[in-house]
């Protein structure tokens, strides 16, 4: 940051400089207002070109953070697309695996056990029955248990046939509900980029607002110069303006001198007319005035 002007090296006039002191004294002063006036002047351009590489430092900045801000206002575009998608084929699957739910009911497949739980069970009592000695009464036992599980699985797979398209349902519903998945994947991912570029644009304009802040500091050190600087083109100014009313009063003195002069050299050759008038004889300066006052 550049530093403030010093002040001991400023060019100060006074109404008494200008009414007392000489016209040399002045003349020295004018050039001193004048070359102090080029150097703030130069100042205050140098502080100006800082202060305009910051400015357009902050307006990159900006647009930095406006591009972060509309990157992200399209990224949270996308995750709320995701999110209605999501929500409509979550939705969906519900409302197949409801339907899974009321068949299942209808056919009561919700009671009991499944198929292949029957199946395991049957496996495990044929196999005991074949690699166990077993005696009459638990043989018999045995086998009313293996066909009870038998019946119980025939039903159960003819209820399944009988429901039809219910594998399908699920299947659907859970297709469905895999593709929900999907888009709440990308709400996620969409959502994280979004959140990136929201923290940029924080970042973008916090960075814009430092460096506008030295723009301003530099704004008010041009100011500074620039205003010290017309002070002193105001003072060059008025030293001139003293100058010429001198450079005036000194032609109006030789002009009363010169008048005098003429006004004496006519006189003079007045006298010496009336002296050749009369017959005094005249040496040749006196001719010479004659001549030069027309009286010849």
């Amino acid at each position: 940051m550049a530093e403030s002007i010093d002040e001991s090296d400023n060019v100060e006039l006074t109404d008494d400089d200008l009414e007392n002191k000489s016209k040399g004294q002045l003349i020295k002063l004018a050039g001193q207002l004048r070359d102090r006036r080029n150097e703030l002047n130069q100042m205050a351009s140098e502080r100006a070109s800082k202060r305009d590489e910051f400015n357009a430092k902050t307006r990159e900045k900006v647009d930095e953070a406006q591009e972060h801000r509309e990157k992200r206002d399209e990224l949270n575009e996308q995750v709320q697309e995701h999110k209605e998608s999501r929500n409509e084929l979550n939705a969906k699957a519900n409302e197949l695996f409801d339907e899974v739910d009321e068949l299942k009911d209808d056919l009561e497949l919700n009671e009991g056990k499944n198929v292949d739980e029957l199946k395991e069970e049957i496996e495990d009592l044929e196999f005991k029955q074949q690699t166990e000695v077993l005696s009459s009464e638990d043989e018999r036992e045995l086998i009313e248990k293996i066909e009870e599980k038998r019946e119980k699985l025939s039903d159960r797979e003819e209820k399944l046939d009988q429901g039809g398209d219910l594998e399908e349902i699920k299947s659907e519903a859970q297709e469905v509900r895999a593709e929900a998945s999907k888009h709440h994947q990308e709400v996620t991912e969409l959502a994280d980029k979004a959140q990136e570029h929201h923290n940029k644009m924080i970042e973008a304009y916090r960075e814009a607002d430092d460096i506008r802040d030295e723009a301003d500091e530099w704004h008010d050190k041009f100011v500074e110069a620039q205003e010290a600087a017309d002070r002193h083109h105001e003072d060059f100014v008025r030293v001139q303006k003293r100058l010429r009313e001198l450079d005036k009063e000194e032609e109006a003195e030789r002009e009363d001198a010169r008048s005098e002069k003429r006004e004496a050299a006519k006189e003079e050759a007045e006298e010496i007319y009336q002296k050749f008038k009369e017959g005094e004889t005249l040496d040749t300066e006196d001719l010479m005035k004659l001549q030069k006052a027309g009286k010849l």
